[in-house]
C-alpha cells in the first residue's frame, strides 16, 4: 500500500515535515510512505493553466494518482491553513483521481484547531474520504523532538504507527465497500 505524505510547511526544521518523515521510517513493510517534495515548486494556482500546468503540477498529480491514501500535516498560519497546502489543494480540486481518496490529517499542535478544522472542511468539500481514526492530534509543537527522537520515542512512535495502520484499514474498508474504488485503484 502506498501513502503520499504532504507537509504544509516548507521550513527545513518543520515539526509537520518531521512527523511525516518519522511516519515513513516507522511504516510497516506493507506500507510505503512517500514524501511529496514538489509542493514548494508549484506555481500559484491559475485555472487558465489547467491544460498546460507545468512539470511540478504534473508530478503532484501523478503522485496523488498513484497513492492509495494521502496524509496531510500542516501548521496553522493566522487561523488558517498555509498557502503551501491551500495552493496544492487548489491544483487538486478538479483532479478526478483525488476524489474519494482516503486521507488522514495530522495536527501537531493543540493550538492549531482552526487550520485543522479548515483543512478537514476543504478535504471533505473536495470529496476526499477523511479516515477519522487515522486523523490524529499529536501535540508535538514545543516538545523539541526531531524526526529521530520521534522514531525512538516510546510515546510518539506507537502513536504514529497506529495512525498508519488506521489509514491502511480505512483504505481496505473503502475498497471493500465500493468495487468501483477497487477498479480505480483507490
Amino acid at each position: 500500500m502506498q501513502f503520499l505524505a504532504l507537509s504544509g510547511s516548507l521550513r527545513r526544521d518543520s515539526i509537520n515535515s518531521a512527523v511525516l518523515r518519522a511516519a515513513k521510517r516507522l511504516a510497516p513493510d506493507t506500507i510505503d510512505v512517500q514524501l511529496c517534495s514538489v509542493l514548494g515548486e508549484l506555481p500559484l494556482f491559475n485555472p487558465d493553466q489547467l491544460d498546460n500546468p507545468g512539470e511540478a503540477v504534473r508530478r503532484l498529480w501523478y503522485a496523488v494518482a498513484q497513492a492509495d491514501a494521502l496524509i496531510f500535516a500542516s501548521p496553522e498560519y493566522a487561523h488558517g491553513v498555509t498557502g503551501t497546502i491551500k495552493n496544492a489543494l487548489d491544483w487538486l480540486v478538479s483532479f478526478e483521481p483525488f476524489a474519494f481518496k482516503p486521507v488522514a490529517v495530522i495536527n501537531t499542535s493543540p493550538r492549531a484547531r482552526h487550520a485543522d478544522a479548515a483543512l478537514r472542511e476543504t478535504l471533505t468539500t473536495m470529496a476526499a474520504h477523511l479516515v477519522e481514526p487515522a486523523s490524529v492530534s499529536l501535540p508535538l509543537l514545543g516538545a523539541h523532538l526531531d524526526e529521530d527522537a520521534m522514531v525512538s520515542s516510546a510515546e510518539w512512535a506507537p502513536a504514529i504507527r497506529s495512525m498508519l495502520l488506521a489509514l491502511s484499514e480505512g483504505v481496505e474498508q473503502a475498497v471493500g465497500s465500493d468495487p468501483e474504488c477497487a477498479f480505480q485503484g483507490l
